[in-house]
Order: structure tokens, then sequence, then C-alpha cells
């Protein structure tokens, strides 16, 4: 992880706890957009938006459908963002366009894991709006059996699971323990 050059010496990969419900998300917009441009080339209005509209989405989500089976990920941006452009055409529900960009362009950011890196400095949260916290906001760091946790002082806790598959370090638990205890420790001098 880097940020503005900044190179950190412990970087934490959390699981993404969304991901189910982002990509059901996408799958039922994108079918519920499909049955309705379906819907208006059958009552008359036929345009050969919605035509091609409904092959391109159906096309997206049958290819998404082998690379579940295959076990990759999965995005639904390029099925949103098409059907944003066919709601325009429709009779109805034009403001719908607004709501399938802004899904459309924000999927991967949703469906990214957040990295946290630790610096001697502070802690980077590095999600769409990075978080940064200093050492003296702290009391204990502790990452044990994948379950990073963070105790404030202000008695705040936060326990998220690590993402071990997309792990960057071999760094060791007692080497990443150690690490903290000792800033935490820097911080209270």
């Amino acid at each position: 992880m880097r940020d503005s050059g900044t190179q950190y010496p412990y970087v934490v990969i959390l699981k993404n706890q969304n991901l189910r419900s982002i990509n059901y998300s996408g799958f039922f917009l994108s079918l519920i957009s499909c049955i309705l441009f379906t819907r208006e080339l059958f009552t008359g209005r036929i345009h050969a938006v919605f035509a091609v509209g409904v092959a391109f989405i159906l096309g997206v989500l049958i290819y998404n459908f082998f690379r579940i089976r295959q076990g990759k990920k999965i995005y639904y941006s390029k099925a949103l963002l098409i059907a944003s452009l066919i709601w325009l055409k429709m009779p109805y529900g034009q403001w719908l366009f607004v709501l399938f960009v802004v899904l459309g362009l924000l999927e991967r950011q949703a469906k990214s894991a957040t990295e946290i890196g630790f610096d001697v400095n502070e802690i980077v949260f590095n999600s769409l709006f990075k978080k940064r916290i200093s050492w003296k906001e702290l009391t204990n760091v502790i990452l044990k059996d994948n379950l990073l946790t963070m105790d404030f002082k202000n008695n705040r806790l936060v326990q998220r699971e690590v993402d071990d598959e997309e792990e960057e370090d071999d760094a060791t638990e007692e080497e990443f323990n150690s690490f903290c205890r000792s800033m935490l420790s820097r911080a209270e001098s």
C-alpha cells in the first residue's frame, strides 16, 4: 500500500464483509432492468436500444454466472452503466439513470478490500476516504488468528477479520504485534 509516496512496513488487508450483498444487488438490479426493458419491447415501443440493452445485460449476467462457477471475481458495473443509459429512453423512471451510474461507478471501490497501513507515525485506512489514526489514540493493537483488534482510548473497539488470501507480506503475527507494542509504548512516552 502506498499513500503519497509512503511505504508502510506493515499492511493488513481486511475481508470485505459486504461482497455477497453487493453482488446480489448488482444481479437483481440488472435482472429487473432487463425484465422492464423487455416489457417495453412487447408493449409496442420497439426500440433497437431496448433490444441491444437487454442482449448486453443478459450477456453480462451469463458471463458472471460462468465466472462464479470458476471461483473468480465478478462485476456488474458494465451492465449497470448500460442499463443507466437505457433508463433514459424509458417512458418512466428516467431518474434511475443517476442511481445506476453511481452504483456502476462505485462497485469496484465497494468490492475492494480495505487495506490498513501501519507506519511509525500513524495508521491509515486506505478506502474511498482515507482515515488516519494516531498511535496516541490507541491503547492496544493485536493480530491473532486472522483477527485484527484495535482498542481505542475512547473505549471504542474495532475487530475485523483479516483476508489471509491477499496477504502481501510474509510477516508473522508476532513481528506485527511486537511492532505495534513498540509504537504504542513510544506514543505513551
